[in-house]
């Protein structure tokens, strides 16, 4: 099929694309990495859905004679964006389609006019280093997806707020709350829509610390099949903690709140990317009995390193 890929359509996903965006996602990481299965990538996790979902406007795909051999999805979150995941059908890998389906995500970025945009990927790839290289993205810190086993311990042992606690007066003053918080970690940062997508697809809770109308900190965790953990995995797809002299104290309270609503699912491991960047909260995590379950590196479209400072408390990886 060398040569075909000029006679490529890139245009936005609809829904009816999503399953052959699933399958062609699995297949190629799954190669990728080796897998005997590569159709086993993810398990049961829903990554593609659930970004589909979230952000259908900013999902596209790349057709050949009118079949789906390759997707990209991008996310906001306010002045802050990424991209990911971005798959090829193993079958035309080397043949310009991931280029093509970077041009439209560009263009997303620009109409977005966010302040700094990312991505995660392989950190020991040429191939895909040098892909992002010609659209302007560099290679900075490592991130790190941590796990900590929850088995052996009750699922009274803690407690936790959560979204579905609060009173529906209540919500909005947290979501405000929220904004706030992300805002002081990132000028324009916003996980708004993010927290409204979460609890419309039920996949899991926004979980929290402090009072409603003065969160000190928030995470938003994903649990079980369908979601983008899997089964019996909880996984934190974003947190914060409001910068500040209590911010050690407090990131190590969500870290609680957040396995305990874990527990309280049947998950037996908390997942929770954290970019190396952040030393801070790295080391707790460290010294707090979470282990490297893999590693990606962060690259960034523009000037600066956006949140991964090291005073940021913030879990995220963008996978």
């Amino acid at each position: 099929m060398a040569g075909s890929s000029s006679s490529l359509v890139i245009r936005p996903l609809q829904e009816r694309d999503i399953p052959a965006a699933d399958r062609i996602f699995r297949e190629a990481f799954g190669t990728f990495i080796g897998l005997p299965d590569p159709m086993q990538f993810t398990g049961d996790a829903a990554v593609v859905r659930s970004r589909f979902q979230a952000f259908p406007e900013a999902a596209f795909g790349a057709f050949l004679e009118e079949r789906l051999v390759g997707s990209v999805f991008a996310t906001r979150w306010g002045s802050f964006a990424f991209l990911g995941p971005l798959s090829v059908d193993p079958a035309l890998w080397d043949q310009g389609v991931a280029q093509r389906l970077m041009e439209p995500v560009m263009a997303c970025f620009k109409a977005w006019g966010v302040a700094q945009a990312g991505l995660y990927t392989f950190p020991t790839s040429a191939k895909h280093l040098g892909l992002y290289h010609k659209f302007g993205f560099r290679p900075h810190f490592l991130t790190a997806v941590m796990g900590r086993e929850l088995g052996g311990e009750s699922a009274s042992s803690a407690g936790f707020r959560s979204w579905g606690g609060v009173v529906e007066g209540e919500r909005e003053s947290l979501l405000a709350g929220c904004r706030q918080i992300a805002r002081e970690v990132y000028p324009g940062l916003d996980l708004t829509e993010e927290i409204l997508h979460l609890h419309r697809q039920g996949y899991g809770e926004l979980v929290w610390t402090g009072e409603p109308r003065e969160p000190e900190a928030f995470a938003l965790c994903h649990r079980g099949p369908g979601s983008e953990a899997g089964s019996g995995v909880c996984y934190v797809k974003f947190a914060a903690v409001r910068p500040g002299s209590g911010a050690s104290e407090a990131f190590k309270s969500l870290l609680g709140s957040a396995e305990a609503y874990a527990r309280s699912q049947g998950a037996g491991i908390l997942l929770a990317g954290v970019n190396t960047g952040r030393v801070r909260a790295y080391e707790t995590m460290l010294r707090g009995g979470y282990r490297i379950q893999m590693t990606g590196i962060s690259l960034f479209g523009f000037e600066g390193v956006g949140f991964n400072q090291p005073e940021s408390w913030v879990l995220d990886d963008w996978r």
